[in-house]
């Protein structure tokens, strides 16, 4: 068993890794992005933010994320800004084929039609009671929501969870755990951040640092 002394150092040093990421990612411009995640609360989810960032999620999996986001405004305009899942329901054909000259991925534009449809059959509040109960088990049921998917999902909707990305597991294995949960709830213990914000500033990082494996590789041997 490791002594306190190993178990404070390695907290200090993991923290200052933390830390490190989290300026950069000030420094990068994207101080309201951790500010967004920070201010989430999932009692104040509504049906058009649960709309946006099922879509989000469902269209970015396996998907460069930066692709979806020079498309997602006008996906979003073709889904009726997510205004109501019974407008996009009532308007399906139309909002499809919109969509698919956009993005032209049958599987995913028809997964984000599972979830409006599912909306109008239990209604929203439902929905988020189910979610509140049931956590990401409740959004596996759909389509493209796997194992981490669905973190990532429950995470833009405001509920404290990290998200197991190839960026998070490779930060993980870096600095020594074996899961990115692991990390990021060790963060969480020492300074008291939300384990959603550490997943985000982490993320953020490695896709503005292109060497943040070789960075946090080192981070240990070197102190």
């Amino acid at each position: 068993m490791p002594s306190t002394e190993m178990t404070d150092f390695r907290s200090n040093i993991l923290v200052r890794a933390y830390v490190h990421a989290r300026n950069a990612v000030i420094s990068a411009g994207y101080l309201d992005e951790i500010q967004y995640h920070e201010s989430l609360c999932f009692d104040c989810i509504e049906e058009t933010d649960f709309l946006r960032e099922a879509a989000w999620v469902i269209l970015c999996s396996g998907t460069s994320e930066a692709v979806i986001r020079r498309k997602f405004p006008n996906i979003s305009h073709a889904f009726l800004d997510w205004r109501s899942a019974e407008s996009i329901v009532e308007n399906k054909n139309v909002c499809r084929a919109a969509a698919f000259a956009l993005y032209a991925h049958g599987g995913k534009i028809d997964a984000i039609f599972e979830i409006a449809s599912a909306v109008v059959l239990e209604g929203f509040t439902s929905i988020r009671n189910s979610i509140s109960n049931c956590g990401v088990d409740y959004l596996r049921r759909f389509s493209y929501l796997g194992p981490a998917t669905s973190l990532h999902l429950a995470k833009n909707i405001g509920l404290d969870v990290v998200k197991p990305d190839r960026h998070l597991l490779r930060i993980s294995s870096a600095l020594g755990y074996d899961s990115p949960n692991e990390m990021c709830q060790h963060i969480s213990a020492a300074i008291g951040e939300r384990v959603s914000v550490i997943d985000t500033v982490f993320w953020r990082y490695a896709t503005i640092e292109r060497n943040y494996i070789l960075q946090f590789s080192g981070i240990f041997s070197d102190h």
